[in-house]
């Protein structure tokens, strides 16, 4: 795909000019002649890079205030601001404002293009990481065979054609992010933006100006989350954390289907289709007063819930193999060579759930050389303080009938998680007629995980 530069002066002369030098690099040009075409042409589709007159026909500052305009939407655009006015004040605020480069009128076109050139290596630059960071913790590959994910699968693939609202509940690293992005990616809003408003990160004094946005006595504007998301989906994670105040707002935009930014008389329609997460029980905390009972009945029109993955064992060898192959492409070297049957692996508790694992396959890649003998450590090292090792430590103060009961209930439990709770493949798997596992299971009270 082609670099495209937007160009944007009064001057005809200039712009010509400029569309003629950049057209000539090998880029793609367009042009806007004022500050409302500008705005139009930003907001109709945002450039990889885009150069400005500081002083068009709305006021002195025009190009600072489109300058923020596009920085409010995608902060890693590069913009040359350009200015036949120019003083240090002046290259200053733009600087400070975000600008790539200032450029003084009559610039020299060498100069220019190589402002241009650098720009377009930054832009180029941001995307690759995004491109791999999107790989390694943003894949849509949701991995497993297990029961509950088997059901998130159906779930998601029903509800991506519809606009419903969804919540979505799990342990911390558990994959609800993960989750949401699948049914973005299937819905008909697949080509609109995917934003994130993250409930447990935010200072308790911003979630307002996050979501709403807001209007300067400058009229410089900040584009809250609800616009910023506008054709697509907003995922508000871990709501259950957002202070009570600003849940009736929330509320109020649901009924309403509109808001208006902080400090603003004007409303703005809403266009968005909202996913939520926590990690928190709902019901607890609408009992306990922390969240309101109406805002949930309102957020809660579908429900899917990821289970931790010490509940899914049978999909920790295909995440192990999975990130295996993700990360050692991502990183640009030969795949890892881990055992998936690994009882370490298998008998963690994984109290980070699958980001947890997927940290651990990254520092292998990182650490390891593919050397068998450091991948077995790394593993023992990073998991010690669990699984087997908690097994073995609990189990060393009490009789030999007692720790030999704890151990078959232990591993017969995780051999259960392994096969989805299926009585018949367990039985198979240990060398146990089905009856007599079913006995052995009650015995030493192990529920049935169906």
């Amino acid at each position: 795909m082609s670099t495209e530069i937007l160009i944007i002066d009064d001057n005809p002369d200039i712009r010509n000019i400029l569309k003629d030098l950049i057209s000539d690099a090998g880029y793609e040009t367009r042009v806007a002649a004022n500050y409302n075409q500008a705005l139009n042409e930003i907001d109709k589709k945002l450039p990889d890079v885009a150069i400005i007159d500081v002083k068009l026909d709305k006021g002195d500052n025009d190009g600072i205030e489109l300058l923020s305009h596009i920085k409010n939407k995608n902060k890693d655009i590069p913009v040359i601001i350009i200015s036949g006015h120019a003083n240090i004040e002046m290259a200053i605020k733009s600087l400070k404002s975000g600008a790539f480069e200032f450029l003084e009128k009559p610039f020299d076109e060498e100069r220019l293009m190589n402002f241009v050139k650098r720009a377009v290596e930054n832009f180029k630059l941001k995307n690759e990481n995004k491109v791999l960071e999107t790989k390694l913790f943003h894949s849509f590959d949701l991995i497993g065979n297990s029961q509950n994910i088997e059901k998130i699968r159906e779930q998601i693939e029903k509800l991506s054609n519809s606009e419903s609202r969804i919540f979505i509940y799990g342990p911390t690293g558990s994959g609800k992010e993960l989750i949401a992005r699948k049914i973005h990616k299937l819905s008909k809003r697949n080509k609109g933006p995917f934003i994130i408003l993250n409930g447990a990160l935010l200072d308790v004094k911003k979630y307002e100006l996050e979501l709403f946005g807001e209007e300067k006595e400058n009229s410089s504007i900040t584009y809250g989350s609800l616009e910023k998301a506008s054709g697509g989906t907003l995922l508000i994670d871990e709501i259950s954390e957002i202070p009570l105040e600003t849940q009736s707002k929330i509320l109020r935009v649901l009924i309403d289907q509109k808001f208006r930014r902080i400090n603003s008389n004007h409303d703005i329609k809403v266009n968005v289709r909202i996913i939520c997460t926590s990690s928190k029980n709902i019901n607890n905390e609408t009992q306990l007063g922390n969240f309101r009972e109406d805002l949930f009945h309102r957020l809660n029109v579908f429900q899917i819930n990821i289970e931790p993955l010490s509940n899914r064992v049978s999909d920790i060898p295909l995440l192990v193999d999975y990130f295996s192959k993700t990360i050692s492409k991502a990183y640009n070297l030969k795949e890892l060579n881990i055992d998936k049957e690994d009882s370490y692996l298998i008998n963690h508790f994984w109290p980070g759930n699958v980001r947890e694992l997927r940290n651990l396959i990254e520092r292998i890649a990182i650490l390891s050389n593919n050397d068998q003998i450091k991948i077995k450590t790394i593993i023992k090292e990073s998991i010690k303080q669990g699984g087997i090792e908690t097994f073995k430590s609990n189990n060393l103060s009490v009789p030999l009938k007692e720790a030999r009961e704890n151990f078959e209930k232990e591993y017969l439990t995780t051999q259960l998680k392994k096969f989805g709770g299926n009585i018949s493949k367990t039985a198979k798997f240990v060398g146990m007629e089905r009856s007599a596992l079913h006995r052995k299971l009650k015995g030493l009270g192990v529920k049935d995980l169906n």
